[in-house]
């Protein structure tokens, strides 16, 4: 058979495989082509009668068109897509924006009766189809991301190998963010009906495990990835020998952490992918990963299946289409919290509405385009972050319908990839694993109780004013920032282009909050430090005292500030203060202490309200050697499992209470957790004996002979 037969033989599979059918279902594939055929010929209908100066000239020409454009616009876009390969990645992007008109243009120069006026008509007409477009695919039920998945693999299968294995991969994919609880509610509820699937007839199961403290995602990205996230005490944080906040998200900081963590038998490191994580894994391939903007030019790749997503009908030009449609529905949605009066909530408005149409459409159709095309790569291992549902429970809220919306959204995702994963053309079959790295807790913020930031608070108690803090939303911004890091980062033309566009912007600065945060930690040699330094990580706080050399304890604290700790643990939004005396680290809280390694309690136990795990990992982060000075822990309601963000997040997770320290994992069933990685009651206990878990799971599988 021909490379070209083979190709269409793979192709009519994987779209057979999307669709639900057998490959060799020949009147399914015939009722298939029709319903394409029917849906291009609605929809260049409706475009052509909305775009004025294009016009058919006699009855027939709309549907000779379509055909045209059903037979040759693949041929079109896989030249496009190749095309945008010559160029750095900014150029596919540009490419994007002209594609779909490029493909329009042409067939309906070429068909016989069509009328066309100038190419910005054409233009006009390409953008009209994308919105017509993602309409009656809707109407008719057609999945246009499937179509894009199919195109993603037709433009990687001239690189697939020849060999193939029986040796599976697997994809981790991360569904961020997500508690255990609140999916084992939608199992039972059935409103993820592939995960149901899989748990109900037995294929797979559910469990929880414990996120250790920081209930963070780079400290649980760290742990998973690399099996070690020592010295990370929150999602950012100040270090004293530097003077520098180090913020995770920001591309030279994750770098940085990863230099520090990694010992090259990370769980991507035989042969593995890391898509859109802040770690690499050790992965040979890192895809629009946060720590591989050390290398900015590498930090997307070679990828055609980024080039088929910006030049594909279904991709870019849709993706834009749905975000301007997701950015309509975040404002609705906003507005009817405010006017129905839900509480908690925060106001959402400015940059995270685009935030949410980034996340929510366009990261999450690329993310799945590279997936596939890793697949088709025959990868052994692929861990992708998927931060849908993590962003929008940030301001909507745990368990509001926004937020439970993302998580269907992507549970479509794992029924698309397991249809790919199942329709026999990928050089290795896939097991699916996800995960999450966290849960999140829910609560009104410190700021809204009680009229005073974190920062403003311990300024009032200190009577400082020359302080640092760190508490503004910044996670959402990270996958943004790498974006236009590795555009201003490429050598080509179009990389130069873009830096102008975007004012010199490289790796070392970035956009929103985290630019202002950074700036406002910078110190020049010879300037004298703050005097104070606040750190939220959700409702984990920090405090740090830069003039004070090395870590300080409770009688040197009192010493500088007094009274200081007392009012601190006094005040009702705080549960608890940990942090270290002569003799080691201790909990103080309002009515009592606890003492971390001898666990002696004197007066009422400040850690009784929380699960046995948190003395342990309370003992292990207060004895970081850059862990702040005090951490603090909000207050907890256990009646309503609310907790007081530091940041203003109605949704959070980093410290102790509720949710935010519940993830979990859905495996196959046949592979069982190793009962020495757990706690008692079960539970694989902190991101490390994940990442144990994992390895055991791939050395299982045959992978992984050459790191033992």
């Amino acid at each position: 058979m021909s490379g070209f037969s083979e190709r269409r033989r793979r192709e009519r599979a994987l779209a057979a495989a999307l669709a639900g059918r057998s490959p060799d279902d020949r009147r399914g594939y015939i009722r298939s082509l029709v319903l394409n055929y029917v849906a291009t010929w609605v929809v260049l209908a409706i475009t052509i009668a909305l775009t004025p100066g294009i016009y058919a000239e006699y009855l027939g020409v709309v549907p000779l068109a379509a055909l045209l454009f059903s037979l040759l616009a693949p041929f079109v876009q896989d030249l496009l897509a190749r095309f945008a390969l010559l160029f750095g990645w900014v150029g596919a992007v540009l490419l994007a924006v002209f594609a779909n008109a490029i493909v329009i243009d042409i067939i309906l120069q070429i068909t016989p009766g069509m009328v066309v006026g100038s190419f910005w008509e054409t233009f006009l007409a390409s953008w009209i189809y994308a919105l017509v477009a993602s309409v009656v695919t809707w109407l008719f039920s057609v999945n246009s991301r499937d179509y894009l998945l199919v195109h993603a693999a037709r433009m990687s299968m001239r690189s697939m190998p020849t060999e193939t294995f029986d040796e599976p991969g697997v994809l981790f994919l991360q569904l961020d963010g997500v508690p255990a609880p609140v999916l084992q509610w939608h199992v039972k509820a059935g409103n993820v009906p592939t995960i149901s699937r899989w748990l109900r007839d037995g294929s797979h199961r559910m469990d929880a495990w414990v996120a250790a403290l920081p209930s963070t995602t780079p400290v649980s990205q760290a742990g998973i990835l690399h099996g070690n996230n020592d010295n990370i005490p929150a999602f950012r944080w100040y270090e004293k020998e530097t003077g520098q906040l180090v913020v995770a998200n920001h591309p030279p900081d994750a770098a940085l952490i990863e230099s520090r963590i990694s010992d090259g038998k990370g769980l991507l490191a035989d042969d593995g992918v890391s898509i859109s994580n802040l770690f690499s894994g050790d992965a040979a391939i890192s895809l629009l990963t946060m720590s591989g903007m050390k290398q900015p030019k590498e930090g997307l790749g070679p990828s055609t299946s980024y080039a088929a997503f910006f030049t594909h009908p279904a991709g870019f030009v849709r993706a834009v289409v749905l975000s301007m449609a997701e950015m309509v529905k975040e404002l609705y949605q906003a507005r009817q919290q405010r006017t129905r009066g839900i509480e908690p909530r925060i106001d959402r408005h400015g940059s995270y509405v685009l935030l949410r149409a980034a996340t929510n459409v366009l990261l999450r159709d690329l993310n799945t385009a590279l997936v596939v095309e890793a697949m088709m790569r025959g990868s052994k291992a692929v861990y992708v972050d998927y931060v849908d549902y993590d962003e929008i429970a940030h301001h909507a809220g745990v368990v509001r319908r926004e937020s439970t919306d993302a998580l269907f959204g992507l549970d479509r995702v794992v029924a698309s990839l397991e249809r790919v994963a199942k329709s026999g053309v990928m050089p290795r079959p896939y097991e699916i694993v996800l995960v999450s790295d966290h849960g999140q807790s829910q609560g009104a913020t410190f700021l809204q109780r009680y009229g005073l930031s974190l920062q403003e608070f311990i300024e009032e108690l200190m009577g400082e004013s020359d302080t640092t803090s760190a508490v503004s939303d910044i996670e959402g911004w990270g996958p943004v920032n790498v974006l236009i890091g590795q555009l201003s980062a490429q050598g080509s033309v179009t990389g130069r282009v873009a830096q102008a566009a975007t004012r010199n912007r490289d790796a070392e600065s970035a956009l929103g909050p985290l630019a202002a945060d950074k700036e406002a930690a910078q110190v020049e040699p010879g300037d004298e430090r703050p005097a104070l330094a606040v750190v939220g990580s959700g409702n984990l706080g920090g405090i740090w005292f830069p003039r004070l050399e090395g870590r300080q304890t409770v009688r040197q604290i009192e010493e500088v500030y007094p009274g200081l700790l007392a009012a601190v643990v006094a005040h009702p939004g705080v549960s608890f203060a940990a942090v270290m005396t002569e003799s080691g680290p201790v909990v103080i809280g309002p009515a009592g202490t606890l003492d971390l390694r001898t666990g002696v309690v004197t007066g009422e136990d400040p850690l009784a309200p929380f699960e046995e795990h948190a003395r342990a990992d309370l003992l292990r982060i207060t004895e970081f050697s850059n862990a702040p000075d005090i951490y603090l822990n909000s207050l907890f309601d256990e009646s309503r499992d609310e907790v007081a963000a530091f940041e203003e997040l109605v949704g959070c997770h980093g410290g102790l209470g509720g949710w935010q320290t519940q993830p979990m994992i859905v495996h196959p069933s046949e592979w069982q957790i190793d009962p020495n990685l757990t706690d008692r009651e079960g539970r694989l206990y902190g991101a490390p004996n994940v990442y144990r878990q994992f390895v055991r799971w791939l050395e299982d599988l045959g992978h992984r002979q050459n790191l033992r």
